[in-house]
């Protein structure tokens, strides 16, 4: 058995097996052993796909940069060609895909070898992973903390070592937010860097994309090489990238103009373990020479909330229809997680023009936000308000879950606009994450850094946001962070 498995990141991995120190099967049943030793403490892994790994090594993987390294798959989003795409829900858990998204076969390219599929909440919708389907995925530091969400298991299979890259989708924050709470490290590219297709024409109406969660700087850049650029019908080409990544990140950044803000652009509050990091974070960046100003785009908290959380329930209540449809059935509470149906039901609830007025603010605002990038290189906030919360907390509340229920079944969508539950719901929801979503509305790459952590051992990421279509920067700054700040040798006790 290859008892150095977990020390390497994923180039390590592929360089030990080129030079045949290693065989890819070696590697491939290491880390086979180490997910079925560690993953029934975190529940990180829900569907394995040891054999169909195997098989494809004996058939022979693409010969790629990451030959031979073992990799997760987030189950929601990409298709794996005879494999089941669970949602996070009861009724998907079943059909298998009938081919392989474009990003999958890009991945697989690349040499990466899929040995499983990770949790995720039911439709990618919460910033925390406990889908009744599929039980709850714990936090590797603290087994009674999330890991967040929605690839929270994928950030608890890299964070514990099980795989050194994983998967993950974010439309409000889903890579960035569980990257911080497990300590790893997060990109979210720009929108259309990576290809959505051929089953899906863009993600949450665009919020959302596809990469990594991964150890090391370097290997989320090696992943991003090898699959970004635009894939057939792309509704948001972007110019191919000429350059590479990689490179990107072994180069230290010239000077740059970074803003800094600890003010929660959508929520209230910050933790005083959080501001704490936050002010570190400052006194690090200034120590690299570069220049830090307090500075922060002008979002509307109110308004940006509500119209984030009409879109994103107009994008649930179409995932419950075609749900229903797709399997025959009528809509019925039973079939999905309380947080999931009763943001369904406020879609229900709203207008078509409603809809429309929303994704209508949140383009206006975009241009607000993004034209601060004009004196801006980089902006630094942290990615959560607080350090990952208990397992339970965020969930609603037994009589909020008995309401759902019973207004699911007269439909009673419009009583929970009228009562005011969506001021009540995004208030809620923002709180724990009061920066993420502003720039999946704005598509700009944003990064979670794990330069932060608590006194009781806790990882703390710091999210910075570059010029839209400028991964390259956030790159090459968080390659200079790295090798100020190492994080490799800080590993959860399990």
């Amino acid at each position: 058995m290859f008892q150095d498995y977990a020390e390497y990141d994923g180039l390590g991995l592929a360089e030990l097996i080129r030079r045949g120190d290693v065989s890819a099967s070696e590697v491939l049943e290491a880390a086979i052993a180490r997910i079925e030793a560690i993953n029934p403490s975190l529940n990180a892994v829900v569907r394995p796909l040891f054999e169909r790994a195997r098989n494809r090594l004996d058939a022979g993987v693409g010969d790629g940069p990451l030959f031979g390294v073992p990799f997760l798959v987030k189950d929601l989003l990409a298709q794996i060609d005879g494999v089941p795409t669970g949602n996070g829900n009861r009724l998907w858990a079943g059909p298998v895909a009938r081919g392989d998204s474009e990003l999958v076969r890009r991945w697989e390219a690349a040499g990466l070898v899929i040995a499983g599929r990770t949790n995720t909440p039911e439709f990618g919708l919460t910033p925390y992973t406990e889908a009744e389907a599929s039980g709850p995925a714990r936090n590797p530091w603290d087994v009674s903390r999330t890991p967040g969400g929605s690839s929270g298991g994928s950030a608890a299979a890299v964070a514990s070592g099980m795989v050194p890259i994983a998967s993950g989708g974010d439309g409000g924050g889903s890579i960035r937010i569980p990257a911080s709470a497990c300590g790893v490290f997060g990109m979210k590219p720009t929108r259309g860097r990576t290809p959505a297709g051929p089953f899906i024409g863009e993600a949450w109406s665009g919020f959302a994309i596809e990469h990594v969660l991964t150890r090391s700087v370097r290997d989320s850049a090696a992943v991003l090489d090898a699959t970004h650029g635009p894939d057939i019908g792309s509704p948001h080409p972007l110019p191919v990238f000429a350059g590479s990544y990689l490179e990107a990140v072994s180069r230290s950044p010239v000077r740059l103009k970074i803003a800094v803000s600890k003010a929660p652009m959508l929520g209230k509050t910050v933790s005083p373990e959080v501001v704490t990091a936050f002010d570190e974070a400052v006194s690090l960046l200034t120590d690299l020479g570069h220049q830090v100003v307090e500075a922060a785009p002008p979002v509307d908290r109110e308004a940006f909330s509500m119209a984030f959380l009409t879109a994103l329930a107009g994008e649930l209540r179409a995932d419950i229809e075609f749900t229903a449809k797709t399997f025959g059935v009528r809509i019925r509470p039973g079939d999905y997680d309380a947080s999931s149906f009763g943001m369904g039901l406020l879609g229900d609830g709203y207008s078509a023009a409603e809809l429309v007025a929303a994704h209508r603010y949140l383009k206006l605002a975009s241009r607000s936000v993004l034209g601060f990038f004009n004196d801006y290189e980089v902006l630094m906030t942290p990615v959560l308000s607080s350090l990952p919360v208990k397992i339970g907390a965020l969930q609603p509340s037994s009589a909020e879950k008995a309401l759902l229920k019973v207004l699911g079944h007269v439909g009673g969508g419009w009583l929970l606009k009228k009562l005011g539950i969506a001021e009540q719901l995004a208030a809620q929801t923002f709180e724990f994450i009061p920066w993420t979503p502003v720039f999946n509305v704005t598509g700009q790459p944003a990064m979670s850094v794990p330069i932060g952590w608590s006194k009781e051992g806790l990882p703390i990421g710091m999210q910075f946001v570059g010029r839209f279509a400028d991964e390259e920067t956030l790159f090459s700054l968080a390659g200079q962070l790295e090798q100020a700040r190492p994080w490799k040798d800080r590993r959860p006790v399990l």
